[in-house]
């Protein structure tokens, strides 16, 4: 199974799902959702352990690949962390 991870770009924000390719600065991910804002955790890092809250948290619905080709970093997140980021969350 390919690992779960957390991408932050330079410009195309932060996104979440499962690692299939990364060579440099560009990464492909599977399953993808943008983390357009969150509660819950005060940096990427805690985020990667814990997910986000329900409240205030923004993800969008899975796309089924991404080329993302400006990566600053690749975070793996824990069972607790993809398990939480894995739900959509966009209620006004």
């Amino acid at each position: 199974m390919s690992e779960f991870v957390i991408v932050r770009t330079f410009s195309a924000g932060v996104h979440c799902g499962l690692l299939i390719f990364q060579q440099g600065k560009e990464v492909h991910l599977r399953d993808a959702r943008r983390i357009w804002r969150w509660r819950g955790a005060n940096t990427l890092n805690e985020v990667s352990i814990k997910g986000v809250s329900d409240d205030y948290s923004r993800i969008s619905e899975p796309v089924e690949r991404i080329e993302l080709t400006e990566a600053i970093e690749i975070i793996p997140c824990t069972d607790i962390a993809r398990e939480n980021l894995s739900r959509s969350r966009w209620d006004d």
